[in-house]
């Protein structure tokens, strides 16, 4: 499979938060880069095309974010915002 990324992702295992339209889902970060994340979460149909995904790190970092692809619990997105 060709690499499409401009960036290489960093390989993480940190929980965050999928956060949208007042409901807030709980899931884990698998990699990260400036431009996206690869996400997994118990149930993929629940999670909505443009969310906000809370990193539960000392930082609180939020990032807006779209769905990118689904690979049964694994959510690629992409960041709207262009934070890391």
């Amino acid at each position: 499979m060709e690499e499409r990324r401009k960036h290489p992702r960093s390989e993480i295992d940190q929980p965050g938060l999928v956060s949208a339209g007042g409901s807030v889902m709980s899931c884990m970060v698998r990699n990260i880069s400036p431009e996206g994340a690869a996400i997994d979460v118990d149930n993929p149909a629940f999670v909505p095309q443009r969310f906000r995904l809370v990193m539960t790190d000392g930082a609180k970092t939020v990032h807006d974010c779209r769905i990118a692809w689904i690979q049964k619990n694994r959510i690629g997105v992409a960041f709207l915002d262009g934070n890391e």
